[in-house]
């Protein structure tokens, strides 16, 4: 992932702008891919809907509005400013992102270009497509051209996955076996393993970037691996932007209910399977994985965080990302 280093080849760009499309589906046998896709989707929605009936169905409205009071403010405005730290670590990326791919933009500028893409195709699904199409929007009146566009798309969700990959692994080996057991579903010897595997794999994309050079395929395309200081940053920085996500619905619930640790290895496979089921933003499938694994929290409390967790992280963003972008497109055209 980088160009001589530093930005990918040209060719390698073009294969990455053909490629975004078919993220969302399967390159190979596309039809049988769309059939599987949406088969996934709606068995992990199904399969939510049933987990949160039998996690919740006994709740009633008044339960659930006594654990939101009991946020206080100090809560709530914890939660908008980790909602917005998230926000401007995603930036970062994706200034860190263009630099790789060539393109030399203010941060100011690059900060909401990010925001907007981010906000948007967290809450609308088909990530890398609406993203995608944001991004060409904005930073295309600025001079980047569709292939780098594609480009910093790949290298933010690269970021993003590899980052929560890495802090799932940390935070399940961290854990204390004694709480894993308490709150959460997952079997210490599972959890142990399961976060062995993922630092492993962490340290060997991490290897791979010191020792391998040149373009290499995956998946029929040709990638170029980041030197390595770009891997360690595109790790922590993705790594650090999903914690403070988690925090976002763990500071809304009790104290003392559940440890960070244990709840952002908790956290870290439900957003994996949110994403996989392709349901928009996750909705329903992110929810029913975590009252899966944490099924030793308070269930007001949980369900009230939820509610939280998606209005200061999904709601407010998106509706102040869309004005954003309509008066960034009515200035333009004024400009013109």
């Amino acid at each position: 992932m980088s160009r001589s280093r530093e930005t990918p080849p040209v060719d390698v760009e073009a294969e990455l702008l053909e490629a975004l499309p078919e993220t969302q589906g399967s390159r190979f046998f596309p039809w049988l891919g769309r059939v599987l896709g949406q088969l996934l989707a709606f068995l992990l929605l199904a399969g939510a809907v049933y987990i949160l009936w039998r996690e919740f169905h006994d709740l009633s409205p008044a339960e659930v509005a006594d654990a939101i009071r009991a946020w206080g403010w100090d809560s709530v405005a914890m939660a908008l400013a980790l909602s917005a730290s998230s926000f401007i670590l995603m930036g970062f990326v994706e200034f860190m992102g263009l630099r790789w791919a060539g393109a030399r933009l203010p941060l100011p500028s690059v900060l909401l270009g990010s925001f907007m893409a981010s906000a948007m195709a967290h809450s609308l699904g088909a990530n890398l497509l609406v993203s995608g199409a944001v991004r060409a929007r904005y930073y295309g009146r600025m001079g980047v051209s569709l292939q780098q566009t594609a480009a910093i798309t790949v290298f933010q969700s690269f970021s993003f996955t590899a980052g929560l990959l890495a802090l799932a692994g940390v935070s399940l080996l961290i854990a204390g076996s004694d709480e894993i057991a308490r709150v959460s579903q997952i079997p210490v010897p599972v959890a142990n393993g399961i976060g062995i595997a993922l630092v492993v794999g962490v340290a060997v994309y991490i290897t791979a970037c010191r020792f391998v050079r040149g373009t290499v395929r995956i998946f029929g395309h040709g990638v170029t691996l980041p030197t390595m200081p770009v891997a360690a940053a595109q790790i922590a920085l993705g790594a650090l932007d999903n914690a403070v996500a988690a925090a976002i619905l763990w500071v809304l619930l009790p104290a003392d209910e559940v440890g960070f640790a244990t709840f952002v290895g908790a956290f870290a496979p439900s957003v994996a399977i949110g994403l996989a089921s392709h349901v928009p933003g996750g909705v329903g499938v992110f929810e029913g994985a975590m009252s899966t694994l944490l099924g030793g929290v308070d269930p007001a409390a949980l369900a009230a965080g939820f509610l939280g967790y998606r209005l200061f992280f999904f709601v407010i963003p998106l509706a102040i990302a869309g004005i954003a972008l309509a008066l960034d497109t009515l200035a333009h055209r004024r400009a013109a």
